[in-house]
C-alpha cells in the first residue's frame, strides 16, 4: 500500500496569480434574498460555484428560455461550417403559422440565418425558431432531438425538449440549474455570437421590437440572456452580468410578473457581486511543484493542473485560503504528459472548497538499463532501511 506524502503551501506564495483587487476586511455574509419566484439559482461563471439556490432542480416549463438551446444548436452548426450566417432560409407556412411572439415572417419569404438569429434572440420570435429548426433538421421534431443531445452533453440532467420555441408541450421541461449551465456554455463556447444577447432592439419587415430583458436598460453590467413567459411557466429570466472581471449567471423561474422577474434577478446579481469574489488561483499548465522520478531519463518532473482553477469565496476571506498537494511518494518512468499522480486541495478554514487532479506537465521516458538498475537498488535500500509508516 502506497504512503501518500502531503505538502502544505500557502497560496500567497504564488503572487503572480493573486487576485488584483484587494479584498475587503472580513465581514459576515448575510443570508441571500428571499424571492417570490418558484425556483432560482445564482452561479459564478468561472468557478461554477452556486451562491444561491431555491428549488433549482425542480422541473418546470421553460417557456421562451428554450430558445437558448435553439440558438446553441445553431451556433454549433455555424462553428462547424455546416451553416453560414448569410445562408438563405425559405420560410414555410408552418413557421409562419406558429403562435406566440414573432418576428413577423411571411410564407415563401427568403431570410438569412443571421436575420433569423436576431429575430430569435432579440425579438424572441417563435416563427424564427421554427424556421431555423426546419432549415437545420428538416422538422422541428428532429431538431428537438438534436437539442436533447446537446442537453446531455452539457449535463443538463433534468431537461427535455420537444420543440424549439418553448410553447407548452407534454414532456417539455427544464430547471433553473440546467438553464444556468446552458447559459454558461453559450458564453464560454460562443463568445463572438453571445453579443446578440445584449442587443436592445431589432427591426425586421419594417417592424421594430425591443428586447424583453429589461435588465439591459437597468444595469450596464448585464449583457444577456433570455426571457420567457407562458401562463403555466410564469415569468422567467436567465441573466448574465460582469463586473470587475467577475461574471455571474442568475436564473429566475416562475416569477409573478415581468417587473418581478427583473427585480428578483437584479437582487440575486447584486447580492453575489456585493458579498462574493472569484479568484483565479492557478492556470492550466502552470508548474506548481517538481518531484523526483525514478528509473527515468529525467530526474524530476513538473506537476500542475490540466485546467484553470477558479474559486468563489466570501469577500475578505482570501488570506484564509490554504492549499495542499498530495502526491504518490515514488514516481517511476515511464510517465505520460497529463498523467494524474496526485491532487491539489484548496481549503478555506475547515472546509475543502476545491480539489483538482495533479498531473505531469511533461512526459518522462525510461532510462537505460544501467540507470534503471541503479535506481532500483536505491529504492531497494531505501525500503530496507527507511521508515515504514
Amino acid at each position: 500500500m502506497k504512503i501518500k506524502a502531503t505538502i502544505w503551501v500557502l497560496l500567497m506564495s504564488v503572487c503572480s496569480l493573486a487576485f488584483a483587487q484587494v479584498p475587503k476586511p472580513g465581514m459576515p455574509t448575510p443570508a441571500p434574498p428571499q424571492l417570490g419566484a418558484s425556483s432560482y439559482v445564482l452561479m459564478d461563471f468561472n468557478s461554477g460555484e452556486v451562491l444561491v439556490e431555491q428549488n433549482a432542480d425542480d422541473r418546470v416549463e421553460p417557456a421562451s428560455i428554450t430558445k437558448l438551446m435553439t440558438s446553441y444548436v445553431v451556433f454549433q452548426e455555424l462553428a462547424s461550417g455546416e451553416v453560414m450566417l448569410d445562408e438563405v432560409v425559405n420560410i414555410s407556412e408552418n413557421a409562419w403559422r406558429t403562435p406566440g411572439s414573432r418576428m413577423f415572417l411571411e410564407p415563401s419569404m427568403q431570410v438569412t440565418v443571421e436575420e433569423l438569429l436576431n429575430g430569435l434572440i432579440i425579438q424572441s420570435g417563435n416563427d424564427a425558431s421554427v424556421a431555423l429548426a426546419e432549415h437545420l433538421a428538416g422538422t422541428e421534431d428532429a431538431f428537438a432531438q438534436v437539442m436533447n443531445y446537446y442537453a446531455q452533453q452539457l449535463r443538463m440532467e433534468n431537461t427535455n425538449f420537444t420543440n424549439s420555441t418553448g410553447l407548452p408541450g407534454d414532456n417539455h421541461y427544464s430547471t433553473a440549474r440546467d438553464t444556468a449551465l446552458l447559459s454558461i456554455a453559450i458564453i464560454r463556447d460562443f463568445p463572438d455570437y453571445y453579443r446578440w444577447y445584449s442587443e436592445k432592439e431589432y427591426s425586421f419587415n419594417n417592424i421594430r421590437q425591443h428586447n424583453r430583458n429589461n435588465l439591459l436598460w437597468r444595469d450596464p453590467a448585464v449583457d444577456g440572456l433570455k426571457t420567457g413567459h407562458t401562463e403555466n411557466a410564469g415569468y422567467c429570466l436567465a441573466a448574465s452580468a460582469k463586473r470587475e472581471g467577475m461574471r455571474l449567471i442568475s436564473v429566475v423561474m416562475g416569477s409573478f410578473s415581468e417587473q418581478s422577474r427583473a427585480s428578483e434577478s437584479q437582487s440575486l446579481l447584486n447580492y453575489g457581486f456585493r458579498f462574493f469574489e472569484t479568484v483565479q488561483l492557478y492556470q492550466a499548465g502552470q508548474e506548481l511543484t517538481r518531484t523526483q522520478v525514478w528509473k527515468g531519463e529525467a530526474e524530476e518532473v513538473a506537476l500542475g493542473i490540466g485546467e484553470d482553477l477558479f474559486i468563489t469565496i466570501p469577500r475578505g476571506r482570501y488570506d484564509d485560503l490554504d492549499a495542499s498537494l498530495e502526491m504518490q511518494p515514488e514516481l517511476k518512468a515511464p510517465l505520460d504528459e497529463g498523467q494524474q499522480v496526485g491532487r491539489i486541495s484548496i481549503q478555506l478554514g475547515d472546509e475543502i472548497v476545491a480539489t483538482r487532479g495533479l498531473v505531469t506537465l511533461e512526459a518522462v521516458t525510461p532510462a537505460g538499463f544501467f540507470g534503471r538498475a541503479m535506481d532500483g537498488m536505491r529504492l531497494w535500500f531505501g525500503g530496507l532501511f527507511g521508515d515504514d509508516e
